[in-house]
């Protein structure tokens, strides 16, 4: 590199250095301006979580506990529109939005709705839950999918049965989903997909009921 190329070099970085002092120079007043605002939103929404959200997520737990006993009895109508005063799942939905509580309230309503029959409803409400458990996450999402099997949408109860496996991934719930993929496929008439659904009960899972009779849908399948 030459001399002049030095030279040229260290004028253009000290020109750029320049610029940059400049910049903040004559903008520092938006800048703290913009830097003010940050903090002020900040102690807003933790004010909000204070103030507003955290009381409001105590009265939907206490409200809440009724409409889970009338769940838990399959008292399907209670459950979803409450009673003697008492809210059911889609009022504290509507009143306390936001809240983990009225989140929660989405599984359980999908899940009565699914019990009733109202599948449409049923999906609206499941796929509205969000949930950071797995084995409730799962659970709704296996739900999901036997709604779509009732309302003959193979496809989709393929995609969620797919889901609700792989984000229970336990013995328990995952060789469910797994048989319930696997009749998906036959009805589809993908025997292949069907058999491999049935094998991977068989394999990863050995000591589940599921896996206890599952040799008969493997020789079922790859016997077509």
């Amino acid at each position: 590199m030459s001399a002049t190329e030095v030279k040229t070099k260290t004028e253009a970085e000290k020109a750029s250095a320049v610029k940059s002092g400049s910049f903040v120079q004559e903008n520092q007043k938006s800048l703290l301006f913009i830097a003010a605002a940050v903090v002020v939103m900040i102690v807003i929404y933790i004010a909000y979580l204070r103030l507003y959200l955290a009381p409001r997520e105590g009265k939907a737990a206490n409200q809440m506990h009724v409409a889970q006993d009338f769940w838990a009895n399959k008292e399907w109508d209670k459950a979803i529109n409450g009673d003697a005063g008492y809210p059911g799942f889609k009022k504290i939905i509507s009143e306390y939005s936001n809240t983990k509580t009225a989140n929660l309230a989405y599984f359980y309503l999908g899940t009565a709705y699914l019990n009733k029959g109202e599948y449409r409803q049923a999906i609206e409400n499941l796929t509205n839950f969000r949930g950071d458990d797995n084995i409730v996450a799962a659970e709704a999402l296996g739900a999901t999918g036997d709604a779509y099997v009732e309302l003959k949408d193979l496809d989709k109860a393929e995609t969620y049965f797919k889901k609700a496996a792989d984000k229970a991934s336990n013995k328990f719930l995952s060789p469910i989903y797994l048989k319930k993929l696997g009749l998906v496929y036959e009805a589809k008439k993908d025997k292949a997909s069907a058999a491999d659904a049935y094998k991977k009960i068989k394999s990863d899972y050995p000591e589940s009921p599921e896996a206890q009779s599952i040799d008969a849908y493997i020789g079922r399948v790859e016997a077509k």
